[in-house]
């Protein structure tokens, strides 16, 4: 066996298993299984790699994956559930900015001695162009759900000024495919990364989740194309694998929310109060005691986690709550909305770590029609997702969007800090209801309440 068969081969093994791991993560069920998939074939690309015919620099090499590695390694052991989606904007970026990178070493190295052709340089730029609005605006969605950033810049005209970045960006770009000798390149990539920002910072943060799915399809894309300037198969597979599940999970997150992803990205919807019909009515407290009575002799209990439950990290006490209901017989299921939580899968990775068994939670479209027949809907911390003006107000920004129906249940009730609209500035009609009772307070403190009062019954 030749030594490039070898590397060939091995590739095709790391592309094998970033498949099946990308497979195992589509259920709950094996997503760790397929974690380690991935990882595994990651890994096996990397050490490969090291084999390559003419490879210098290999200390650097190694060094560089010290240096990143080792934070990474402690960071990610180290993040709690609530950092997790700014977590994954932030590696997601530092993927587009390698492949932007790469293209602009290889057009530096290769281009002003004109080892490039045409065809090679075109995938490098575009490659690069794409690699670097994944970066900064990833940057940008990281600064955004981590806080530091409090409001996100919006002015009149601004969709205007995107599309001028974008021709200025395509415009050196030819330029630059034209002759990468010129001065193009450096002026080239800061506009792309300008792009980047200019299109992130209107959007607000209850449109995350599509953003960064957005984000990683583009990654992938980049690094598809990169493999391409390069010739490595393990690249042009992962970055294919990675930027076609991106597509079509950002597909899936804005049909979830019922718009196009132009509205996504160019709407700037999502942070301020959004204008509609008056809400009539008013927000009924409940004490601890008497919703757990409510609670406990239910028969069927529904529980709908948001994002609000993700900051209390209450998911532990959501579910010492449910077992306690189970031992007194009452049915418990919990409902998970596509867009709950800042990143796709959110509320799903909150309840595994929390130990709630697969079976005991259903999707929208799953659990929808036993709303109907269940005594209690449980809201912990969640706002849009079960907000009925987006099946009645046509004012309303999330008109049309499919929601948890938990307006449906007998009773419903909301486990919520204050009376404030929600993360997207939308208040939401099923708080006002008649049915509906709010329970004020962080999340953690009372689910441990109910617990206790449960307890005592």
């Amino acid at each position: 066996m030749t030594l490039n068969t070898l590397i060939a081969g091995s590739y095709f093994l790391a592309a094998v298993a970033f498949i099946l791991g990308l497979k195992a993560m589509s259920s709950p069920a094996g997503a760790r299984r397929g974690i380690l998939w991935a990882g595994g074939g990651m890994v096996l690309a990397t050490l490969v790699t090291f084999l390559w015919p003419n490879m210098e620099n290999r200390l650097l090499i190694l060094a560089a994956i010290l240096v990143g590695g080792v934070p990474a390694w402690i960071s990610g052991r180290k993040v709690a559930m609530t950092g997790m989606p700014q977590m994954i904007a932030l590696y997601n970026g530092m993927g587009g900015g390698a492949a932007a990178a790469i293209a602009w070493v290889e057009l530096l190295s290769d281009g002003h001695g004109g080892g490039l052709s045409w065809t090679v340089v075109t995938l490098a730029v575009t490659g690069a162009l794409i690699g670097a609005v994944s970066f900064s605006g990833s940057l940008l969605a990281f600064a955004k759900l981590e806080g530091w950033l409090k409001r996100s810049l919006r002015f009149a005209g601004q969709n205007l000024l995107n599309l001028l970045i974008l021709l200025v960006a395509v415009a050196t770009a030819a330029l630059l495919i034209l002759d990468v000798s010129g001065p193009w390149l450096t002026v080239f990539i800061a506009v792309a990364l300008l792009l980047g920002i200019t299109l992130t910072m209107p959007i607000g943060g209850a449109d995350m989740p599509v953003v960064i799915s957005l984000y990683n399809a583009l990654t992938g894309l980049a690094v598809g194309l990169e493999g391409l300037v390069l010739d490595n198969a393990a690249m042009i597979i992962a970055g294919t694998v990675v930027g076609a599940a991106g597509t079509l999970l950002t597909q899936l997150m804005a049909k979830a929310m019922n718009r196009s992803l132009a509205n996504v990205l160019f709407s700037a919807f999502g942070e301020t109060a959004a204008e509609g019909d008056e809400i009539e009515g008013t927000m009924k407290p409940v004490e601890a005691i008497d919703a757990a009575v409510m609670l406990g002799f239910a028969r069927q209990v529904i529980i709908i986690p948001g994002y609000g439950m993700a900051v209390a990290q209450a998911q532990h006490k959501v579910w010492e709550l449910a077992e306690a209901l189970m031992k007194r017989g009452v049915r418990v299921k919990f409902a998970i909305h596509p867009v709950a939580g800042r990143m796709p899968g959110h509320m799903n990775v909150l309840l595994a770590e929390a130990g709630v068994p697969y079976d005991l939670i259903f999707d929208e479209a799953e659990i929808n029609p036993e709303f109907s027949k269940t005594d209690v809907a449980l809201v912990i911390g969640a706002n849009d997702v079960v907000n009925t003006a987006a099946r009645t107000d046509t004012a309303s920004p999330i008109y049309g969007m499919p929601i948890l129906d938990a307006d449906k249940a007998s009773n419903a009730i909301v486990i919520k800090r204050g009376k404030g609209a929600g993360f997207s500035g939308i208040e939401n009609a099923l708080f006002y209801q008649d049915r509906t009772r709010m329970l004020y307070g962080d999340g953690q403190a009372k689910c441990a309440e109910l617990i206790r009062a449960v307890h005592e019954l």
